[in-house]
């Protein structure tokens, strides 16, 4: 029996709860499989033509890479210290208070999960259909207008009609139970890597490169588009934040979460670091400079550009597979881990009751699991996730900062709880990340008013419905 199945109440009653399924292996693949999505095969383009060199792009790889590595730490810290489910939204709650932790609570369940669960099954579906063809699978449907808004497109295509089959099929599997949803996770992310790292070698030795392309120089770009770069990085690293929102699942997670979470950073840093030194190396930045991007959609990836140099024909369809599978795997890491924090917010009294019931046999929180993909599916129909997320990044670091100040402030005023995990170099790491997060999201008001103004504002409505509704309402927090 699990510790699941022992549990009882008062009365005598079996009590569910999750079942601590996933493993060290299972938790380092969500990490690495979480991070590794998209950005690494297209992010690199978008960078060097703000950044006008090969220095000045892996300089900001590098920047984003030690921000997000220290931020990780800090997590990992956290994460030993409160080994239970909901990741950042416990954190907020025990350094800030419950208003804090349900802020980020908000965002997360409206638009960054379901946003970012869109956004990978659509690309995964995007990457697809450059070596299937799906336009065929389209759909037509009446379309949905609000105050001449197109809110619902007149038409499916068929890249969207595959990529809610993809959220339809991974929600599935995840309501199974979360042992077959981290095994799933093991094996997507040992394919993506394996793929990734075969790109690298292959860019690296590639017959035709040169390493000269690393020296072409250039004048620095100013410090707007350079943090616009660090901020394109950001996204590419983005998702060492998800393993803590399932640490109710992972077994011995005092220990194996901040493990988990740091080999698993050191695993990305390094591919990161060996796919972009390859770029550069196959290819003249002219090159990279024109791959696919907003500015030459109609153009090949970057890293497609880079495997014709080793590849020649095969490229298209072999870089296809591998990008699909890359975004499956986000895709399903994302699943898994962010339907855990509208679980552990309803516990708290702060959510419907039925989103923190668990499933009878598979003690998984199936109806959270089934909205969270409800809500991916209509961001995917609508098409407009991209907007979403752009909107939510603002937020997002904002509660990244948040969340590093805890570990200064839960230190002062808790020094003798248990800590697995201690952040190296303290308090000067979390102090430094907190102020360079902060130094971001200046930059990102300044460069991009619009998405800013919208994320505050999305938080800004959660903040009215706490006030409205629920601050009579928080039950007294369970010791984690």
């Amino acid at each position: 029996m699990t510790d699941g199945d022992r549990s009882q109440g008062r009365t005598g009653a079996q009590v569910r709860t999750l079942r601590r399924d996933l493993g060290p292996w299972a938790s380092a693949s969500i990490v690495v499989g979480t991070i590794i999505g998209t950005g690494v095969f297209l992010k690199t383009a978008v960078m060097a033509q703000l950044g006008g060199s090969p220095a000045w792009v892996l300089a900001a790889w590098g920047v984003a890479a030690a921000l997000s590595f220290t931020g990780a730490m800090t997590y990992a810290e956290l994460g030993g210290m409160f080994p239970t489910a909901g990741g950042e939204y416990i954190y907020l709650r025990q350094g800030y208070g419950p208003f804090m932790g349900y802020l980020f609570a908000w965002n997360r369940f409206w638009i960054a999960t379901p946003g970012s669960i869109a956004a990978y099954a659509v690309g995964s579906a995007t990457f697809f259909a450059t070596a299937v063809p799906l336009d065929r699978f389209g759909v037509p449907i009446g379309g949905v207008q609000i105050h001449g808004v197109q809110i619902i497109p007149s038409h499916i295509s068929g890249v969207q009609v595959a990529g809610i089959g993809l959220i339809v099929v991974f929600t599935a599997i995840n309501c199974l139970n979360v042992r077959s949803g981290g095994r799933l996770q093991t094996a997507l992310t040992a394919m993506k890597v394996v793929m990734i790292l075969g790109l690298a070698a292959g860019a690296l030795l590639a017959p035709h490169g040169d390493w000269g392309h690393l020296g072409q120089g250039g004048a620095f770009p100013g410090w707007s588009a350079f943090g616009a770069m660090v901020l394109a990085a950001l996204w590419a690293y983005d998702g060492w934040n998800n393993l803590p929102m399932a640490a109710g699942e992972i077994r011995d997670a005092k220990r194996n979460l901040p493990r988990a979470t740091v080999i698993g950073m050191l695993a990305v840093l390094a591919t990161y670091a060996l796919v972009n030194v390859g770029y550069f190396h196959a290819l003249p930045f002219s090159e990279v400079v024109t791959a696919n991007s907003d500015k030459f959609p109609g153009a090949p990836a970057v890293a497609a550009r880079a495997a014709t140099q080793f590849l020649g024909g095969p490229a298209q369809v072999l870089l296809a597979v591998a990008m699909t599978v890359s975004a499956v795997s986000a895709m399903n890491g994302s699943m898994l881990t962010g339907a855990r924090v509208p679980y552990a917010v309803a516990k708290d009294g702060l959510a419907p009751a039925a989103l923190a019931r668990l499933s009878a046999g598979a003690h998984v929180p199936t109806i959270s699991v089934v909205v969270q993909g409800a809500l991916s599916c209509l961001l995917a129909l609508s098409g407009s996730f991209d907007d979403l997320t752009d909107a939510v990044v603002f937020a997002s670091w904002l509660f990244y900062a948040l969340n590093a100040g805890s570990v200064v402030l839960l230190r002062r005023r808790e020094p003798d709880r248990e800590r697995p995990f201690r952040v190296p170099g303290f308090p000067i790491v979390p102090v430094v990340y907190v102020a360079l997060a902060l130094l971001l999201l200046v930059n990102t008001v300044w460069t991009a008013p619009k998405p800013s103004a919208l994320g505050l504002g999305m938080t800004a409505l959660g903040a009215v419905v706490y006030l409205a509704f629920l601050r009579n309402k928080v039950r007294p927090a369970p010791e984690p």
